[in-house]
């Protein structure tokens, strides 16, 4: 699955695009950045506006929103370009992943599932990292960025359950977050999530094989089909109930995570310790450090998904190799 970074052709692709990727979205952080100052300048002047009438322009205030029309278009533009070229990149992973499949295709499709393998579980493969890769970088540039400015934004003020010590926000977003993301990991590992999506990959498999064989051989149906539908059925109910009882507890969690910031900052709120565009920064950082540190809970169905595709493509390879079909090692 690797080869892509190991390969001398595609050096340009894995190495310079991976820098490529990476720097971009260090870009779209600091440009997040400078939006959230810009919440908090942009409230500021909406309090004095409606605490004293004629206390701004008109054109301050058209001066403010087109600061802000073009931080989000920069966004917006470095967002774009990134997905178009995370695309390309992720193409060129499966395309270094296939062709050695390929290479080794006459033997290795003697393993069971070996068309799946090669193109539905690639693409899956490719699929996935593209949302779940980035998105994990982004979480922890944002970590990086966020936490410095929540601590700074947080000194100073009273803090709910944790009075009046400096690092009680960014404790607090780290208790709820991990302590959330924990739960829900062992509740997945309880109702085994992967070993439920793995066996329903496999049974899936097999029910397509026996499709393909039975546009040939009018021997296999409609018994052998039937049978195998039955165990494709079974195994799909089975993973409906076990994620309905993993929803319940993510989204609970989930839902009660809008609240979150505000509990926190319940003491500062009522003494009037914080002014409203001060108020809008600290919840805006707060959400963005909470959801990096959540990003294992949010992302976890997806996680679930990737893991069953990555056990499967490394499954297929071994049996290439146990079986003596090829010398090289993935």
């Amino acid at each position: 699955m690797f080869r892509f970074f190991t390969q001398k052709s595609w050096f340009l692709w894995s190495w310079i695009g991976s820098a490529i990727i990476l720097s971009s979205l260090w870009i779209q952080v600091k440009i997040d950045v400078k939006i959230n100052e810009w919440f908090g300048e942009f409230y500021d002047m909406i309090q004095k506006a409606l605490g004293a009438p004629n206390s701004i322009t008109i054109e301050e205030y058209w001066s403010s929103l087109l600061s802000f029309i073009t931080l989000a278009a920069m966004y917006v533009g470095v967002a774009v370009i990134v997905s178009f070229f995370t695309s390309h990149y992720l193409f060129r992973w499966r395309t270094a992943m296939v062709e050695w499949y390929h290479s080794v295709y006459d033997k290795a499709r003697k393993i069971e599932g070996a068309a799946q393998r090669v193109q539905e579980d690639t693409i899956k493969f490719s699929r996935i990292m593209e949302s779940l890769g980035t998105s994990l970088i982004e979480a922890l540039m944002i970590l990086i960025e966020f936490m410095p400015i929540l601590f700074g934004l947080s000194v100073g003020i009273p803090i709910f359950f944790f009075g009046d010590w400096d690092y009680g926000l960014i404790v607090g977003a780290l208790i709820w977050s991990v302590g959330g993301t924990i739960f829900l990991i062992l509740l997945g590992l309880i109702l085994r999530l992967v070993g439920v999506e793995y066996d329903l990959q496999k049974k899936e498999a097999a029910y397509r094989k026996i499709l393909v064989i039975a546009e040939d051989d009018g021997t296999v149906r409609p018994k052998t089909i039937e049978e195998l539908f039955d165990g494709v059925r079974n195994i799909h109910f089975l993973s409906y109930i076990r994620y309905l009882y993993f929803n319940i507890g993510r989204i609970a969690y989930l839902q009660a995570n809008v609240l979150s910031a505000y509990v926190f900052l319940a003491p500062a709120i009522v003494a009037g310790a914080v002014t409203l565009g001060v108020m809008q920064q600290i919840i805006r950082a707060f959400g963005r450090v909470e959801g990096s540190m959540q990003y294992i809970l949010k992302a976890w169905p997806t996680i679930i998904e990737l893991a069953s595709v990555y056990k499967r493509l490394r499954e297929f390879e071994s049996k290439i190799n146990q079986e003596g079909f090829i010398d090289e090692k993935i």
